[in-house]
This record gives structure tokens, C-alpha cells and sequence, in this order.
């Protein structure tokens, strides 16, 4: 159970990096980019490919970002630029982007298992502190399960998502981030302001799939290898994240909406790997997990909400009523 649970949370850390690129598109922009299903293979087939190729595993994985981040910046034009939906111009480059990932990949699946990639540079590195035999030797003393031999990734991983979130922060509270959020809010009114709201589009969904394509790229590097498929329903995932984020703990303030998604996206993976573990559920049910996640997700708040009103009303028209009485009296 603990070796599962280690796992979900190495995984989840790496997950909430696309989770905070779905993020700026639904919730700050109000945009519903489906580009994501595309993006993130995108993402993974070039850094895949790149390793192949000789280059650098951190090269490799920022060019994944890149080019995420470019099929990203496409859907933006097709909005803006082409007048398309803004629904509809995502379909459209998800659609482009199977073939565009298949071109690059030049076959459906790409294995990383023989080559040098991120997770054996981190898992070499911290072999070589001795940090793992300190740690093993004292939970044996204790009675517990020996520590993964990749724990070093996960808490490499979570410190890379934390750094992403306070980047993230920083950047919605720039001019050029306000800009974009009240791009989000009111397109009307920032056209006022003289503010090119077009440019901001593009650059907006171009930094969310460059998000979910480093996600990509990471996630292809961990598991060790790139498919053509991987990024199917991945938008549902990602919409999982943001929505369980927002409900446990809420959206007051950027940072807390930010903290908040990577949060969700861990305990998403979490919760998805507990459900696994049931006898009759197998890796076949995880699409229809997440289906009841995000449907409980988007009811539970609402149901509770409702019953808060509820006793309002109750509460107020007994004020009443007792108010009426003493008058009466």
C-alpha cells in the first residue's frame, strides 16, 4: 500500500504541471482548449525523440515544452486570427496534432527503457549521496517498508511543480498576467484599455500547452516511454485536478487557486490508485473513475451550497416568526 501510495504522489506531482496548464486556460481565460489530448503526446514524442537523437534529457525536455507551446500558440490564431470557436479550434489541432505526433514519433509507440533520460540522471544522483541506505537502514529499525529506489524523483518532482506554482503566481500578478486574467473576465472591457486581447489569447493558451507538453515530456521520461495515445482524456484528468483543487480548498487569492490545483491533482492520482486496488475494478475503469470524480466534484459543492441556503431561509424565518410573536404578545 505504501509502495502505491509513493508512487501516486511522484506521479501526481508530475500530472499537476499539466493540471496548472489547464488551469490558465479554463479558469483564467475561459477558454475550453481541448488542444491538451494532443499537446501533451506533443510534448512527449519530442522529448522522446530528442533523447534518441543524442540531445541532452533537460535539452530534450524543454524542446518538448517549446513545441507545446507552439501548437498551443495555433489554436490561439485559429481562434482570434481565423474566427474559429474557440471549442471548435481546439478539436481542430487535436485532431492535427495525432498525425503531426505520429510524423515526429514515425511510429506509435517510442521506448526510452535503453536510454539516458531524467528519472536515471535524478535515480544515478541520489544513489550516489547514500541518502537511500541512511533512510532504509533507519525505517527497518522501525518495522517499515523500505523507501522506492525513486524516491528522489518524487521530491525532485514536487520541488519542480512548487517552483512552476510560485512562477505561475508571479507571473498573474505582472502587468502582462492582469491583462490576461481580466482577458479571462471581460474581453470587452480590456479591448477599452487599448490591450490587445488577441496577442494575449495566443500567448495564454500557448504557455498552458507549453505547461501540459513539459507534463508530457516528463511523464514519457518516467514511465520510459512515448505513445500516441497517452494523451487521450487527458483534458478530463486535468479538469479533475482543478475541479477537486477548487473544492477542498478553495480559490480566494491566485496563490491559493494555484496551491490548490497541484494539490488536487495529487490527491486525484491518490484516489484514482486506491480505486484501482479494488478487486473489480481494473486499469480499464480509470477513464470512468475520473468520469464519477469530476461528477461528484461539480455536484457535491453545489448540494452543499443548497442545503447552506436552506438552513439560511430556516433559520431566518423563524427569526421571523418569533419576532411576529412577541409583537403579537
Amino acid at each position: 500500500m505504501f509502495l502505491a501510495l509513493f508512487g501516486a504522489v511522484e506521479s501526481g506531482a508530475i500530472y499537476a504541471i499539466m493540471a496548472l496548464g489547464v488551469y490558465l486556460s479554463f479558469r483564467i481565460l475561459d477558454f475550453p482548449d481541448l488542444t491538451v489530448d494532443g499537446s501533451f503526446v506533443t510534448g512527449a514524442a519530442v522529448a522522446a525523440i530528442s533523447i534518441i537523437s543524442g540531445i541532452s534529457p533537460v535539452l530534450a525536455t524543454i524542446l518538448g515544452a517549446f513545441a507545446g507551446f507552439l501548437a498551443g500558440c495555433m489554436t490561439g490564431i485559429l481562434h482570434t486570427k481565423g474566427k474559429i470557436n474557440n471549442l471548435l479550434s481546439g478539436i481542430l489541432m487535436m485532431i492535427a496534432l495525432y498525425s503531426i505526433n505520429l510524423r515526429i514519433m514515425q511510429s506509435p509507440q517510442v521506448s526510452l527503457l535503453n536510454e539516458t533520460s531524467i528519472k536515471v540522471q535524478i535515480t544515478s544522483i541520489w544513489e550516489k549521496t547514500g541518502i537511500d541506505n541512511l533512510l532504509n537502514n533507519l525505517l527497518a529499525m522501525l518495522g517499515l517498508e523500505r523507501f522506492p529506489s525513486t524516491w528522489g524523483i518524487a521530491i525532485v518532482m514536487l520541488l519542480l511543480i512548487f517552483l512552476i506554482k510560485f512562477i505561475t503566481d508571479y507571473f498573474l500578478k505582472t502587468e502582462t498576467g492582469l491583462a490576461l486574467r481580466a482577458t479571462g473576465d471581460n474581453q470587452r472591457m480590456i479591448r477599452s484599455f487599448s490591450a490587445n486581447t488577441d496577442i494575449l489569447i495566443i500567448l495564454g493558451i500557448g504557455i498552458s500547452n507549453g505547461l501540459v507538453a513539459l507534463s508530457g515530456a516528463l511523464i514519457a521520461q518516467h514511465g520510459g516511454f512515448a505513445d500516441v495515445g497517452m494523451g487521450i482524456g487527458m483534458i478530463i484528468s486535468g479538469l479533475a485536478s482543478v475541479i477537486i483543487g477548487e473544492a477542498l480548498f478553495g480559490v480566494k487569492t491566485v496563490a491559493r487557486a494555484t496551491l490548490a490545483v497541484v494539490l488536487g491533482a495529487i490527491i486525484y492520482r491518490i484516489v484514482v490508485t486506491l480505486a484501482l486496488r479494488v478487486e473489480f475494478l481494473d486499469t480499464g475503469d480509470m477513464k470512468l473513475i475520473t468520469a464519477l470524480l469530476v461528477i461528484v466534484a461539480l455536484i457535491a459543492p453545489k448540494m452543499m451550497q443548497a442545503r447552506k441556503e436552506k438552513q439560511r431561509r430556516m433559520r431566518k424565518r423563524a427569526e421571523l416568526s418569533k419576532e411576529g410573536g412577541a409583537r403579537h404578545a
